[in-house]
């Protein structure tokens, strides 16, 4: 039986264990903080790899960005890792084989191999945090596209004619208004626009102050004005899934993310089963939660090697 070490990066930490082709984890999870310099964050791939690499047949990464259609570095780089991380050639970090892929699409395999998505071969996972991440599953085969950059769901367009800047610097991207960042702009338009604020447990609060946790907590408080924004939050995401639901015609969509667990699954379910013209969906909440990465890119490196 295989043995991989998977690694996870972060832009604040780095999580690493080995897993064995099951998915099954053999050793304990280890972090170690994200260095803010390219050369300390190669010197500590190597460390980590030199500790387990005796133990292990493959080391798979799962991380932000695009990866290259071989799976051995990352094309587009990410505003939280170092400048110059697209230029690190994975496979030169170890003799043993190496495979990098996307943190979203780990976390898709992962799910399909052995969380809610197991047994549909055709599923789209979506992972809902302060962005928004997704990876898509068509007859048993991760979607990469021809250039290994397909299913950045975030980017994608929803035309609600609101305008919002995103963090790639375009408009009305569907990371900007369902994602974590997303609940909070729309709490602040909903306060600027809605007679609910003023009786809102909120009133007294600066607009730009508002969090995410304000709308959450103040949900369970039956504050109105809390309803309204998560509503309409909700709603956005409900509009991105109808589209893609109509596109791929899946058995399944999964929600993952700090911010899915918050959503209405049967709500969301019904939404879109009722507007859809493929035939229905299951909508599931993830299983292997902040682990995907990890599981994810070992399962996958497996099934390439």
């Amino acid at each position: 039986m295989k043995k991989v070490l998977g690694i996870d990066i972060g832009g604040t930490k780095i999580s690493y264990a080995i897993i064995d082709e099951k998915g099954n984890f053999l050793s304990q999870i280890e972090k170690k903080s994200t260095p803010k310099n390219i050369d300390e964050l190669k010197n500590l791939f190597q460390s980590i790899i030199k500790s387990k690499e005796n133990d292990v047949d493959i080391i798979s990464f799962a991380t932000a960005g695009a990866v290259n259609i071989s799976n051995t570095r990352v094309e587009s780089s990410t505003p939280n890792m170092p400048e110059g991380y697209n230029k690190i050639d994975f496979t030169e970090l170890s003799d043993k084989p190496v495979y990098v892929e996307n943190d979203a699409n780990c976390a898709a395999w992962a799910e399909y191999k052995i969380g809610a998505a197991k047994g549909d071969d055709n599923t789209i996972i979506i992972t809902l945090g302060t962005g928004v991440g997704g990876g898509i599953i068509i007859e048993g085969k991760l979607l990469r596209g021809k250039s290994g950059r397909a299913g950045e769901i975030g980017s994608m367009k929803i035309n609600s004619g609101r305008g919002r800047i995103c963090t790639c610097h375009r408009k009305d991207c569907y990371e900007s208004y369902a994602s974590g960042s997303g609940l909070k702009m729309t709490a602040e338009e909903i306060a600027r626009t809605s007679s609910l604020f003023k009786s809102s447990i909120y009133n007294s609060k600066s607009i730009r102050d508002i969090t995410t946790y304000d709308i959450i907590a103040g949900l369970k408080q039956n504050d109105l004005y809390s309803k309204e924004v998560f509503d309409t939050w909700q709603n956005d995401i409900i509009i991105g899934l109808i589209g893609l639901t109509n596109i791929f015609d899946p058995d399944s969509i999964v929600i993952s993310g700090g911010m899915g667990e918050f959503t209405d699954i049967k709500k969301i379910e019904n939404d879109i089963n009722s507007e859809i013209v493929v035939s229905p969906v299951k909508v599931k909440l993830a299983k292997t939660s902040n682990n995907a990465g990890m599981i994810g890119s070992a399962l996958l490196a497996v099934a390439k090697y």
